[in-house]
């Protein structure tokens, strides 16, 4: 669950990133999908870590 979030969010904020920098179509896709695997990793390792903490 929190993978999903954090690669939902990941996305935006890169897609949001490329916008910015004046991207065209293909940028904000590249941009959306590295940093929404980027964000969806970070919250794989995070999920693993809480798991192996709280239970």
């Amino acid at each position: 669950m929190i993978y999903t979030v954090l690669g939902i969010l990941g996305a935006l904020i890169g897609g949001m990133t490329a916008r910015k920098r004046g991207g065209n179509r293909k940028d904000i896709a590249q941009y959306a999908a590295s940093y929404g695997i980027a964000f969806a990793l970070l919250g794989f390792v995070l999920t693993v870590l809480l798991d192996r903490w709280f239970i």
